[in-house]
């Protein structure tokens, strides 16, 4: 795919995410992995719904901006971090969901309490520890967090969820905060089962083929 192709893609996956809601006004960021290795990322403080392809910010491994007039998010860090820590990513959207951003400023993970947490990679969506937005502390934590994971929490902030492509990085950013609203309901009840690691283990094996059409 072009870079015009993977740029457009890129806006209209903020374009959803903003008119969603899962991310109100100019918060949240979007970015992908283009086939040189370079990182299309959304730029810092303009309206989603303005934006064009040109604006679009090109960056290299260590952020340097490489194409484009705009300054990048600035969240560049820990996005530019997790593509070259994790060359199974090719997209990234973080939001600031309510449900999963309140959690977050409890510094509360997801736990295993319904199997589909298994979406996001492993028993548990982690919450990151809080840092300065904008920081290389903070694309730090968010790495680590992120280990054998596709999404999680930053603590005070927001969530990050990977994909193949911003389309389905925003899928999973959708699936996070279905979770982590269930999980909020769940807690006005009073403390939810938590599923055991052999279930979950059991799940995650499952989610290798789940949802695939397989042709006889």
């Amino acid at each position: 795919m072009s870079d015009t192709g993977l740029r457009k893609e890129i806006i209209a996956a903020a374009n959803a995410m903003n008119q969603s809601g899962l991310s109100p006004g100019k918060s949240g960021n979007v970015s992908a992995r283009n086939s040189a290795g370079h990182v299309l990322i959304t730029p810092t403080g303009v309206p989603y719904a303005d934006l064009k392809p040109g604006d679009i910010v090109m960056l290299d491994d260590r952020g340097k901006v490489l194409a484009g007039s705009l300054l990048p998010s600035s969240e560049w860090h820990f996005h530019v971090a997790i593509y070259t820590a994790r060359t199974d990513v090719s997209a990234i959207v973080h939001t600031h969901s309510l449900h999963a951003t309140a959690l977050a400023c409890a510094h509360r993970e997801i736990p295993a309490f319904h199997y589909m947490v298994a979406v996001a990679g492993g028993d548990s969506i982690r919450c990151a520890p809080y840092a300065t937005f904008g920081t290389d502390e903070l694309a730090h934590h968010a790495l680590a967090a992120l280990e054998g994971r596709h999404a999680c929490l930053l603590a005070n902030h927001g969530q990050i969820a990977l994909g193949a492509t911003p389309a389905r990085a925003l899928a999973l950013a959708h699936e996070v905060e279905t979770l982590a609203s269930q999980y909020v309901a769940a807690l006005q009840i009073g403390q939810p089962a938590i599923l055991d690691t052999d279930e979950m283990a059991r799940v995650l094996e499952k989610f290798k083929t789940y949802g695939q059409q397989v042709k006889s």
